[in-house]
């Protein structure tokens, strides 16, 4: 069986309902041999996760907000927690590297919830992901504004999208 770790952080009622519908496509009936485990990023800041979690997936999904033109703080947390635990390597001024990582190759998909923009936080996630090597699994979803229903069944379709390629 594979595993899809979805990390996110959904503060708000928009986002929620975006991850609701990411899990709803990981979940379908019709997907078979991918257990889907759904963790708040706060886990990782109240030291109920460590990259172990990360380490077992074979594949990932990232629920987050837009925040100051970044992901968020919760979901960063993550990241700067774990990236070097789990393969990520720095160069020697201090971006990643993007050498080869004990997770590389690994699917990632992407939803991102914004008022106004959500640009710096695609840019951010993207850029931490290249540096583990991480490949994309699917078109980023970025919603603006109030969620429509373009957009849940734009996220249940990514959710759906992950989880398929990572059937056994």
């Amino acid at each position: 069986m594979t595993h899809l770790l979805v990390i996110h952080h959904s503060p708000t009622h928009s986002v929620q309902q975006l991850l609701d519908a990411a899990l709803r496509g990981a979940n379908h009936p019709d997907i078979e041999g991918v257990q889907v485990t759904s963790r708040p990023a706060l886990a990782w800041a109240r030291d109920e996760e460590d990259e172990t979690l990360i380490q077992q997936a074979d594949g990932y999904l990232f629920v987050t907000p837009a925040n100051f033109g970044y992901m968020s703080g919760a979901l960063k947390h993550v990241f700067d927690s774990t990236f070097l635990k789990i393969g990520g390597s720095l160069s020697a001024d201090g971006s990643a590297s993007g050498g080869e990582t004990a997770t590389q190759r690994r699917l990632y998909g992407l939803i991102v919830h914004g008022r106004y923009d959500t640009t710096g936080a695609v840019r951010s996630v993207e850029g931490i992901v290249g540096g583990l090597g991480w490949r994309r699994g699917g078109e980023i979803v970025e919603a603006m504004g109030d969620v429509t229903e373009e957009d849940l069944e734009a996220a249940e379709d990514l959710g759906a999208t992950i989880a398929v390629q990572l059937m056994d």
